[in-house]
């Protein structure tokens, strides 16, 4: 992501975005002859000029813009997203794995003292941090094969979110303006999305914290800088310390499906009421925290309660399936 596919698949929304971080030695190969034409040229030239009038410089421009061409890979990769092609137990299964489950816990005892911290100032457990990282860079071994502000101009060109990634483009040349990085070492997935937790554009700028106060907003190099971001995005979006995501459950078998809906919400007194116990057969905690039930796979599949913190991480990337992994994953690793 990732972050990556947001706003930007029409499904995802901030860091997260770009979930299929496919490896090719060839991710920035030109889209060819169809992209050459005076219409690509034209289109470049009213770029710089808005981005001129955005307020970034003609060196910056320059360094990033100079001889770029779309990627079709890009374009390939935008229309077939494993979102939208995997089961919900194909992509938790290919996501939630006991080796990820098991350098999860490794790289939260090595990182503890700096997530504790974090934890302090910004509310979010350790635990998720880490299960964020996991997902989106697997522990920052590969933040992506590609070019970000190509990968921009591609999608920015291409007419099916041109206007969202017209603005992504321009927030990746305010980020390279502000000096966090240069546009040879932004590289990230095929929608955009950079550093360790795979931050779009538009979140680095509006979340992206110095953490070590040292001048950069360094979230491809600094490990305190991107938890920290990670932190203060999630902290932002209304993230409840001392709370967690959901449960897996069991329903009833007269259960109304019709229920099953994020947009219907009760406490957890009331689903117990209706039948609904906890995935080992014994009962919800009686309490009046609100919740809404969920099945990801359909009437065949698991089901789960999820509170508001789940909420939260769909504002990080709007998959259902990607919200569960991450809440899966985080109790893993605890």
């Amino acid at each position: 992501m990732t972050a990556v596919a947001a706003l930007a698949l029409g499904l995802l929304n901030t860091p997260g975005q770009a979930k299929s971080q496919v490896r090719t030695k060839n991710a920035d190969t030109p889209a060819g002859e169809a992209f050459a034409g005076m219409d690509f040229r034209a289109w470049m030239a009213e770029l710089r000029a808005e981005a001129r009038r955005e307020g970034i410089s003609e060196k910056t421009l320059d360094a990033a813009l100079r001889d770029i061409m779309p990627v079709k890979r890009v374009i390939e990769l935008d229309r077939n997203q494993p979102e939208f092609t995997q089961t919900f137990r194909e992509y938790l299964g290919r996501r939630v794995t006991e080796e990820r489950v098991k350098r999860g816990r490794a790289q939260l005892k090595k990182h503890r003292v700096l997530l504790e911290g974090i934890y302090e100032e910004y509310g979010v457990p350790p635990r998720y941090l880490i299960a964020f990282w996991g997902l989106e860079t697997n522990f920052g071994d590969y933040q992506g094969g590609f070019r970000v502000i190509n990968a921009l101009v591609t999608l920015a060109h291409d007419q099916r979110r041109s206007d969202f990634f017209r603005q992504q483009l321009l927030h990746a040349l305010r980020i390279i303006e502000q000096g966090h990085i240069t546009p040879e070492k932004m590289m990230g997935s095929w929608a955009g999305a950079t550093g360790h937790m795979q931050f779009l554009p538009s979140t680095f700028i509006g979340h992206a914290v110095d953490y070590t106060g040292d001048g950069r907003k360094d979230i491809w190099g600094s490990l305190p800088d991107a938890f920290a971001s990670a932190a203060n995005f999630l902290s932002s979006r209304g993230w409840q310390p001392g709370e967690t995501w959901g449960r897996k459950v069991r329903l009833p078998e007269d259960f109304d499906r019709e229920l099953a809906t994020l947009n219907r919400k009760k406490t957890l007194r009331q689903w117990s009421r209706l039948g609904l116990r906890r995935a080992d057969g014994t009962a919800l905690p009686q309490a009046d925290m609100e919740g809404a039930v969920i099945l990801p796979q359909g009437s065949k599949g698991p089901a789960f309660i999820v509170y508001d913190n789940f909420r939260v991480i769909m504002r990080w990337n709007r998959s259902v399936n990607y919200a569960i992994s991450v809440g899966h994953l985080a109790d893993r690793i605890r």
